[in-house]
């Protein structure tokens, strides 16, 4: 109760303090206005340059925020329905060639309760834990992640700064400090984006009804061709419908940003095909990584300890099996999250037996496992719980197998599988700190620092990065050998590129002081 009378005092601050902001740009001339926001291009479009620009920008704060989620499975659970989808756009001629190519396509957890997900300029996806805890099925997510793809693949930005040049920029400024408050205060952030957005687009937040009802029609044609059931679409929309009639607590912020109207949900579900086959249930895998949202939600101690003592229910025996997996997953972070190593471990073992027979999910089992000796400080049983590696691993498991080694002193093992992965997929930050902890456990110093200023650049902090790579120059000229002298040439020119990229980024902030 005190939390919820906490919020409530939250946005009734941030409301005032979002009308003030709204009422002092309004008053500011056309002209000082344009120097107080982003640079966003000149013509009748934002570039696809500037687009990207100004959602790394966004992108780089929500990195540094303590609420942003590093964690490698839920991250390939989303990413990898993502990356379904945007096949299914580029398939189609939803996206070009060049979009493809100079987008980020990244998805962004963020540690919040609220059922959110945002879309940002230049392919950055936000996506709330809450919202994957309340899923109950891949399609749901996916009709989320479709309609906000959509946005971003129909340029409804762009669109809108074309269509309303003076407004516009006060809603795009509204978006930008509520997508970084929304970090840190789900309240204050809402609060902020729906004040700004009430002046431009009569509390429509984001976008106009129209190009609401595009991403809907868009992203639901994407459904079947990236292999998800259309009808979640229309079953995401009936659980948003319902929570609107019965929650006004703010935890719904998808439905304040997304407004449904009965006219976009009875065109949803007239647009569904009549022959469509009943969608599959829920994998078990979906069930794992929505049981461990919740817990990773951090909803406190009183919660934790109900999930695991309804994991040691002696009736869940009795319940069918995707019921056990829920519970019983939710059982073993619980005790993770509270230090309780042995009801941890015995709750994996029921997992497990529950598992015999379904290949995926006993992986994600074995893996969890492995997570849980770690946690407990027992590194030699994680390295036992988790197993031989695959043939083809997931990045989960290449950056779950590295913590494992490394903590048993044999990082050096995965040096050369994480290597090709950074060098083909160079933005990814996580990757890029495990090889740095690799290689300072090798006592390779100057490659372990050069990772460390690529894990800063793939989190657009560019300044960060330089300060890194010239650390390395200086490691450089104290080093001697054929290695130190090809790592020192490969910072050389990282720091000339990166260099570059913190002049750009410092241009568009001095046009925005």
């Amino acid at each position: 109760m005190q939390y919820s009378k906490q919020n409530r005092a939250l946005t009734l601050v941030w409301q005032a303090l979002a009308a003030i902001v709204i009422v002092v740009a309004a008053a500011l001339p056309a002209e000082a206005l344009a120097q107080a926001l982003p640079s966003l291009g000149e013509g009748d479009e934002m570039s696809l340059a500037s687009e990207r620009a100004l959602g790394e920008r966004i992108a780089a704060e929500i990195y540094r925020d303590p609420s942003y989620v590093q964690d490698p499975v839920l991250q390939d659970y989303v990413q990898g329905q993502l990356a379904r989808l945007i096949q299914a756009a580029l398939a189609r001629g939803e996206m070009t060639a060049e979009m493809h190519e100079r987008f980020a396509w990244k998805v962004m957890l963020v540690r919040d309760r609220t059922v959110n997900a945002f879309a940002l300029p230049g392919g950055f996806f936000g996506v709330h834990l809450g919202l994957l805890a309340v899923v109950d099925a891949p399609e749901q997510l996916a009709s989320v992640l479709a309609h906000e793809l959509s946005h971003v693949t129909q340029r409804h930005i762009p669109r809108l700064i074309a269509q309303e040049k003076r407004q516009t920029p006060l809603m795009i400024g509204a978006m930008i400090l509520g997508a970084i408050a929304a970090t840190r205060s789900p309240d204050a952030g809402q609060a902020l984006m729906v004040g700004g957005q009430a002046l431009a687009v009569q509390n429509q937040l984001n976008f106009s009804r129209d190009m609401e009802r595009e991403a809907d029609r868009v992203g639901l044609a994407l459904m079947q061709p990236a292999g998800f059931a259309p009808q979640g679409f229309v079953a995401m929309f009936d659980k948003l419908q319902a929570a609107n009639r019965l929650n006004d607590n703010g935890s719904w912020p998808w439905l304040r940003s997304h407004p449904l109207t009965s006219q976009r949900i009875a065109d949803m579900h007239a647009r569904l095909p009549r022959d469509l086959a009943p969608p599959a249930p829920a994998p078990l895998t979906h069930l794992m990584a929505q049981a461990r949202a919740r817990v990773l939600m951090r909803p406190g101690v009183a919660q934790w300890r109900q999930w695991l003592e309804d994991g040691q229910d002696a009736e869940l025996a009795a319940r069918a099996l995707p019921r056990r997996v829920t519970v019983r997953t939710q059982a073993v972070l619980a005790a993770m999250q509270l230090g309780e190593w042995k009801n941890a471990r015995a709750a994996l073992l029921l997992l497990q037996a529950d598992l015999q027979g379904e290949a995926p999910a006993l992986q994600q089992a074995r893996w969890l496992g492995a997570e849980l000796e770690l946690a407990a400080g027992d590194a030699p049983a994680a390295l036992k719980a988790l197993g031989a590696a695959s043939t083809e691993p997931t990045r989960a498991e290449l950056l779950l197998r590295t913590r494992v080694l490394l903590a048993n002193g044999q990082g050096a093992a995965m040096a050369d599988a994480l290597q090709t992965w950074v060098s083909l997929h160079p933005a990814d930050g996580g990757a890029w700190q495990a090889l740095s902890q690799i290689w300072r456990q090798d006592a390779q110093m100057l490659r372990a620092v050069r990772a460390e200023a690529e894990v800063q650049a793939a989190h657009y902090d560019y300044a960060g990065a330089v300060d890194r790579l010239r650390a390395g120059q200086d490691l450089a000229r104290k080093s001697a050998g054929a290695q130190d002298y090809i790592e020192a040439s490969i910072i050389d020119t990282r720091l000339a590129a990166v260099k570059s990229l913190l002049e750009e980024q410092t241009r568009e902030r001095r046009l925005d002081d």
